[in-house]
């Protein structure tokens, strides 16, 4: 008997393949349905337009949105589509095309990651996806205290951690709970504490 492999998709036939309604990645050469609840919506929803807010009140050249996919690779080479729950990308970037798709090939400014069951995806894969890819600042905002202990602690509590990328090209972890305020470089003004977040 012989096994017959699905031959995996390139970037640009993930986006000419995906189907229009609803949300998708590119993984592993696979096309997969992005799925949240309305909890985890409220959540990356508050992010953005708090995002949104400051952008418009300081006139900061971003955008910000939730559908914007774009192009990443794995340690391997493995072409991947990710799709953040809160994008901030240089309007420049994102005005150059105005007639495409929201794929994007350059890295955007800051991404947000709210997590879920498959955490592991934020925590570890696209952590090091978006390291490779030289995106500024990675949120992951852990609301249900779902990672892993060594990431979490003992207790496991509801956690904000915001990734630098540094002068070497790696990222610096900082983590904020309770009452913290979330410092941005992105959003230096930004006053948004840790608790606003995660019980948006």
């Amino acid at each position: 008997m012989t096994a017959i492999t699905k031959p995996k998709l390139t970037f640009d036939q993930f986006l000419e393949k995906c189907p229009e309604k609803g949300f998708y990645e590119l993984v592993n050469g696979e096309i997969v349905e992005v799925r949240s609840t309305r909890n985890h919506d409220d959540v990356a929803n508050f992010i953005l337009f708090a995002f949104n807010d400051e952008i418009r009140r300081l006139n900061l050249n971003y955008i910000v949105n939730n559908t914007a996919v774009f192009r990443t690779k794995t340690a391997e080479g493995i072409e991947q589509g990710r799709k953040p729950d809160a994008s901030v990308i240089d309007k420049d970037v994102w005005r150059a095309n105005r007639s495409a798709y929201s794929a994007l090939e350059e890295p955007i400014q800051l991404a947000v990651e709210v997590t879920s069951t498959n955490w592991e995806d934020d925590y570890i894969d696209k952590l090091d996806e978006y390291e490779r890819l030289g995106i500024p600042e990675y949120w992951i905002v852990d609301y249900l205290a779902i990672g892993d202990r060594k990431y979490l602690g003992t207790p496991k509590e509801p956690i904000v951690f915001v990734y630098l990328l540094n002068t070497n090209g790696k990222y610096e972890r900082t983590s904020f709970k309770s009452s913290e305020r979330i410092i941005s470089r992105t959003f230096p003004e930004l006053k948004l504490t840790a608790e606003q977040v995660l019980t948006a």
